[in-house]
């Protein structure tokens, strides 16, 4: 469809003519406004989703691995010659050997159940994640084997901190004349982490591997081996790969298994979240589709004069295509730079009106995260401007379609 000047003056001209005191009427107005609004809350949301599940996964994969082998019985032996044998796997950049067990942590008249992770302290200060949130002082005291470290949250909890000692209670009791009894032991606290993901920060210690091995009475042995892959995309085939000399009776667990459930429920509520903001366009495009059947309506002894003139079908059509179409456009760019520069100022905003309003909107302990996130994917922004632009565009066409086919003498008969 091809725009000469004469459909864009007369196009504009409308616009301007709804009332003599306002750029548009009303109507072109709310519809403006809602497809700005509603171009910008897709573009939020969109991204805000998108950081959400980015922050979570690089938190999980951060904090676990992205292949882990589980052994069998009484854990597993050698695992050295395990561990040498699965660094050799293509793909494969770091092989942890650990201890992974369930506790009860205590101090004083406080008590909290917990996971112990024991493992070589070089290989947990390896990973970014935890080498850059412990405390100064914490990875050094920790490498020396003087204590244990513990998430920040769970520390405030239990009200210890580096230089405090604290319990931890394992459920694998000792067997004794009078029964079972529960394994203590008393630990110093080397130092605290934070994550920023509150699931972590608040039940996870981790303490050098001898000691796992002594406390819940392993020696020499391990029960779990994580793997870090180059790709976190190609742990299946890495499975696969694992399979042929890990034994039978190990269990292996994926991050993609151990988590599914979590990111299909955030995938499905992006799609769900897109589908129910896109009716906020739609209602605005039907306020178009009106605006432009009031505006037909009353330019009709305008539109029976131009046809007189010498004016074609093609250009009256055109002359209200243009009229409610730049309504749409206009408010799709300024739903883009709305929804550009709330992205871009998230975080800001978020302290903003939690200063005003003396709360947190945004509670981790719901949220799993200390911060909003957003993340714009660009492909997903010019997704939303084409569907925006489409339904839009679609809007007055019908509109422009009854102007071209006005009847000039039935539209003059009594004027």
């Amino acid at each position: 469809m091809v725009f000469g000047a004469f459909e864009r003056m007369m196009a504009l001209r409308y616009l301007r003519s709804r009332r003599q005191e306002s750029f548009i009427s009303v109507i072109a107005a709310f519809s403006l406004l809602g497809i700005a609004l509603g171009v910008a809350t897709l573009i939020i949301v969109m991204a805000v989703m998108n950081g959400f599940r980015q922050e979570l996964l690089s938190r999980i994969l951060g904090i676990n691995g992205h292949l882990t082998v589980y052994g069998a019985g009484e854990g597993i032996e050698h695992y050295d010659d395990l561990a040498e044998q699965l660094r050799q796997i293509a793909g494969v950049r770091l092989v942890v050997p650990q201890i992974q067990e369930q506790v009860i942590v205590t101090a004083g008249e406080r008590a909290r159940g917990a996971v112990v992770r024991g493992l070589e302290p070089a290989a947990l200060l390896e990973r970014r994640l935890i080498a850059d949130s412990v405390e100064t002082g914490a990875a050094e005291r920790f490498r020396a084997g003087e204590g244990l470290l513990l998430g920040n949250r769970l520390a405030q909890t239990m009200g210890r901190y580096p230089g405090d000692t604290i319990s931890l209670l394992s459920p694998q009791g000792n067997t004794t004349v009078i029964g079972s009894m529960p394994r203590v032991k008393t630990y110093p606290v080397a130092g605290t982490f934070n994550v920023g993901m509150y699931e972590y920060d608040s039940s996870f210690v981790y303490l050098p591997l001898e000691q796992a091995q002594l406390f819940f009475r392993l020696p020499d042995k391990v029960n779990a081996v994580e793997l870090f892959l180059d790709n976190p995309d190609r742990v299946r085939e890495v499975a696969a790969e694992a399979g042929k000399f890990v034994p039978a009776s190990y269990r292996m667990v994926d991050w993609q298994g151990a988590n599914a459930s979590f990111f299909n429920a955030i995938q499905v509520e992006r799609n769900v979240m897109f589908l129910i903001l896109s009716l906020i366009i739609l209602v605005a495009a039907f306020n178009i589709l009106s605006g432009q059947y009031m505006l037909v309506k009353g330019k009709g002894r305008d539109i029976a004069i131009l046809r007189t003139m010498g004016a074609r079908r093609g250009m009256i059509l055109r002359v209200f295509f243009m009229s409610g179409a730049s309504i749409g456009l206009i408010g799709t760019l300024a739903g883009v730079v709305l929804g550009i520069l709330f992205t871009d100022h998230i975080a800001t905003l978020q302290h903003w009106v939690e200063a005003l309003a003396g709360t947190r909107v945004f509670d981790p302990e719901i949220y799993f995260l200390t911060n909003l996130p957003a993340e714009r994917d660009p492909l997903e922004v010019l997704q939303v401007v084409g569907m925006a632009l489409a339904i839009s565009f679609l809007a007055p066409l019908l509109p422009a379609w009854q102007a071209a086919r006005l009847d000039p003498v039935e539209a003059l008969r009594y004027e």
